[in-house]
């Protein structure tokens, strides 16, 4: 895609649809799942994150997606950018040894989030956690330790 960062983030702002007091009153929600729908707005919006890392040199040899619109931006990203990509799951969802994690979301607190210990533990320099950045503009604090996306 050969247009600008404004026209990509129009593009993808024209995707998101806006659902005022859901899923309860004083919480804006933004659906993505236009940008899903259009390829045009799909690789905007990897253009767009992919410009973010490499603009600010940011060192990543792994990127986190939290649950969920880190599994659907998180692995395009870490595609683009030549890295490996973990999951972060919900308690009981991934096998194995897990580490937990805990972070709030504009409507709640998750807790018993998880990582397999293998995923977690591996040789991979600094993780980067893709938060859900097209949210409500909450401040996720899983991996706050890392970069952030």
């Amino acid at each position: 895609m050969a247009a600008g960062p404004e026209a990509k983030l129009q593009l993808v702002q024209k995707h998101i649809r806006a659902f005022p007091d859901f899923p309860k009153k004083g919480i804006l929600f933004r659906d993505i799942c236009p940008i899903l729908k259009s390829p045009a707005a799909l690789t905007a919006v990897t253009d767009l994150f992919e410009e973010h890392v490499r603009s600010r040199q940011l060192q990543v040899d792994l990127l986190v997606g939290l649950d969920a619109r880190g599994f659907l931006f998180g692995p395009l990203l870490a595609q683009r950018l030549g890295v490996g990509f973990v999951l972060v799951r919900k308690k009981g969802k991934l096998p194995g040894a897990t580490v937990s994690l805990a972070y709030d979301l504009e409507y709640g607190t998750v807790r018993n989030t998880v990582i397999t210990e293998e995923q977690h533990s591996a040789p991979c320099g600094s993780p980067g956690p893709l938060r859900h950045l097209l949210a409500a503009g909450h401040q996720n604090q899983a991996g706050s330790t890392h970069h952030e996306v």
